[in-house]
């Protein structure tokens, strides 16, 4: 199975923003480039909020290019076989946390955004992800930070849509 196909499934299966959610599969049957950078008219992305091991705080990376506090994420890559391991490869990649998991139950939301540059959005699949006991982040080289903050706290650092994905993990612990 394609990258591709694995984000209709996802999508498919996603119960929540319906109308979001159909403009993405839209995007998806009408672009068979939607996975990749190349689209011009926008691309599926896939980013994880993690949390630590006690469920109390998310970690936050200071986007490079943004100067925004955001969740890990980014594009999906030839390698990637799912968009779950899209997610858990951007995440390891900017927080330097090997061994996280996501939690289950798929995507928490969806976010379509505009970016700049020749492609002009993205169609970010979110998720949330458990770190390990004892995780110690890494900053890595697309990021000025990268710090834990409590729920509260990143609600308040973070844009829009980092508040809804907040919101939506906190939903989705049952915290």
């Amino acid at each position: 199975m394609s990258l591709h196909d694995d984000a209709v499934l996802v999508l498919k299966e996603y119960g929540d923003q319906p109308e979001l959610r159909d403009a993405y599969l839209e995007q998806l049957a009408a672009h068979p480039d939607a996975m990749w950078k190349s689209c011009g008219t926008g691309h599926l992305t896939a980013s994880a909020l993690v949390v630590d091991p006690a469920g109390e705080r998310v970690l936050l990376t200071l986007h490079r290019k943004l100067g925004l506090w955001l969740q890990m994420g980014g594009h999906c890559e030839p390698e990637d076989d799912t968009l779950e391991e899209a997610a858990l490869r951007e995440s390891w990649e900017e927080s330097g946390i090997t061994g996280l998991v996501l939690l289950g139950g798929g995507p928490v939301r969806l976010d379509l955004h505009p970016i700049p540059g020749p492609c002009v959005r993205h169609f970010d699949v979110q998720y949330a992800a458990l770190a390990p006991a004892g995780a110690v982040p890494e900053i890595s080289d697309e990021s000025l930070d990268l710090r834990w903050f409590t729920y509260d706290e990143a609600e308040r650092l973070g844009d829009s849509s980092v508040a809804a994905l907040v919101r939506a993990t906190r939903q989705r612990l049952g915290s």
